[in-house]
């Protein structure tokens, strides 16, 4: 992606006054000491750390953090495919070697690779120097979207002289969350070259596009009684300008054309600028409907984090900077035998059933490929489904904390509080891949870092969400543990959790790349 356009920004937190937002001066800023620098030197933008709250910015990230980053990441991935576009960029920053699924393979012990599928997901490996054919694979998989609105293929619509936009609910998001939020568009199309070929760009336009209104209660008396009920069909259309009945022969001729349009020319338009093509050469368009506020700090004492998308982003970027951050140097890899990989899906939130999800054999095809190619044709039997039985896989995704004003919602005994580090899931009926033995060996890992975790369970009267877990693990045949960050609000378009457990997460996720296999040489089950 593009380089930031500014050198930093800053909140001033002295005044009393709203937060503002200047750029400083080069030679100021050469006098201040950077908010944070951790993996800066691969980074090709200045970081950005916003709070929500007034106070000075510079005393939230302590040494070693990586939440100014994550603020980056999510600022960055509006949608599923600027995740992966951006987790591309940084892997590449590393010196991870990009692969084509459509390629063959020319791997070696100590190298660092990755591929992505349909710019949605993503999957990254970094070789032990020590491999030998039937090892393992220590593997953290998480997903790249999120509940949100999509245009549908043909958006344009008109009510009441507005101009409006045909969406669908994508995911179970809590949908009531959007209506009053400045909105926007984001995602990826498909432009003609001036060659005739089509290119594959992503787009975003920052600026507030769209919005939902909520009715006035003065049409709605009973609404704080009754509940806010929206049709999800009729009532969450987003608005888009209005449409002028009166004026020149040049706007009658816009709006007929509007009515008659897939999608209304003004909103072509705007993509079209945005992407320096002629609007004729968009021959393809598939968005995401998206809040424009930014990630941010915020509470009392700036320990949250304030955002869209932390399920599951948070997890995604906890994962990856675990893989970069674990083999950063040429040793790192110099005494292990396993295989350190990430997978990031697509589609989660719908039941992971298409080529970009955790439904398809992209991870296990992966490791086969990567098995077959370290073997140097001496290929032993059943070297693939050796390597297998000697993985193991860590299934991040947000977990439940539990809810302040709704604790009755949590069994007693487990409800996981946010700042009190990564949650273990369990559910008897496997909606959680976890068993006692795969619980057993991930907290080990903690307890050689000093690192808390928790556990949950749902309750007994309730239904219990799912993840990616039990998929890979029934798939594939691989051990897993399912486990998350804690959070709030969970399918909210403004979501929150603890910025001290995204750091717990990412040094959990990269102690687990370091110390997973003389931990699990300790035990024997079968």
């Amino acid at each position: 992606m593009a380089a930031a356009s500014i050198t930093r920004l800053q909140i001033l937190s002295s005044s009393p006054s709203p937060i503002k937002i200047i750029k400083r001066s080069s030679a100021f800023l050469s006098k201040i000491p950077p908010i944070h620098n951790h993996y800066h030197h691969r980074s090709r933008k200045f970081h950005t750390t916003l709070c929500c709250s007034t106070s000075n910015p510079s005393r939230t990230l302590e040494n070693g953090s990586i939440v100014g980053d994550l603020l980056d990441y999510l600022n960055e991935s509006w949608t599923q495919f600027h995740a992966t576009a951006e987790a591309k960029r940084q892997l590449i920053d590393a010196g991870f070697d990009l692969l084509n699924e459509n390629e063959e393979w020319e791997l070696k012990p100590g190298g660092r690779y990755f591929f992505t599928r349909n710019m949605s997901c993503l999957v990254a490996f970094a070789i032990g120097e020590k491999y030998s054919v039937g090892n393992g694979f220590h593997v953290i998989a998480a997903h790249t979207d999120s509940p949100c609105l999509k245009l549908k293929p043909r958006s344009a619509s008109s009510k009441s002289s507005y101009l409006m936009v045909n969406v669908q609910t994508y995911g179970g998001g809590l949908w009531h969350t959007w209506f009053d939020r400045d909105l926007s568009v984001a995602g990826r199309v498909i432009v003609r070259g001036s060659d005739g070929s089509f290119l594959h760009k992503l787009v975003k336009i920052k600026r507030p596009l769209l919005r939902i209104p909520t009715l006035a209660i003065h049409l709605d008396r009973t609404v704080n009684k009754d509940g806010f009920k929206p049709n999800l069909e009729t009532h969450l259309i987003p608005l888009l300008a209005t449409k002028s009945e009166e004026g020149s022969s040049e706007t009658k001729e816009k709006n007929t054309e509007s009515s008659k349009a897939v999608h209304h020319p003004l909103l072509m338009q705007v993509l079209s600028d945005e992407l320096s093509c002629s609007i004729d050469d968009i021959v393809s368009i598939e968005l995401n409907v998206c809040d424009t506020q930014p990630s941010c700090l915020g509470g009392g004492n700036n320990e949250f984090i304030f955002s869209g998308r932390l399920d599951n982003l948070a997890s995604s970027y906890c994962a990856l900077r675990a893989l970069i951050d674990s083999c950063e140097s040429s040793s790192d890899l110099s005494n292990d035998t396993a295989v350190r990989m990430i997978a990031l899906f697509d589609n989660e939130e719908v039941g992971s059933g298409s080529v970009q999800g955790a439904g398809a054999p992209t991870m296990f095809q992966a490791m086969k490929r990567i098995a077959g190619c370290l073997a140097l044709n001496n290929v032993n039997e059943g070297a693939i489904e050796r390597a297998i039985r000697q993985s193991f896989l860590v299934s991040a995704d947000m977990a439940h904390g539990v809810h302040p004003n709704f604790m009755e919602k949590h069994e007693e005994h487990h409800r996981p509080e946010m700042q009190k580090g990564l949650v273990i899931k369990h559910n008897a009926n496997q909606r959680y891949a976890t068993s006692g033995v795969t619980a057993f060996l991930f907290k080990e890992v903690g307890k050689i870092h000093n690192l808390p975790s928790q556990e949950f369970v749902v309750r007994n009267d309730m239904g219990c969400g799912s993840t990616i877990g039990p998929i890979l693990a029934s798939g594939a045949g691989i051990r897993t543990v399912d486990c998350g960050i804690p959070q709030l609000s969970m399918h909210s378009v403004r979501e929150i959790c603890a910025k001290e457990d995204v750091d717990i997460a990412y040094k959990y996720f990269k102690a687990f790349y370091q110390n997973f296999s003389s931990i699990d040489k300790k035990l024997e089950v079968d």
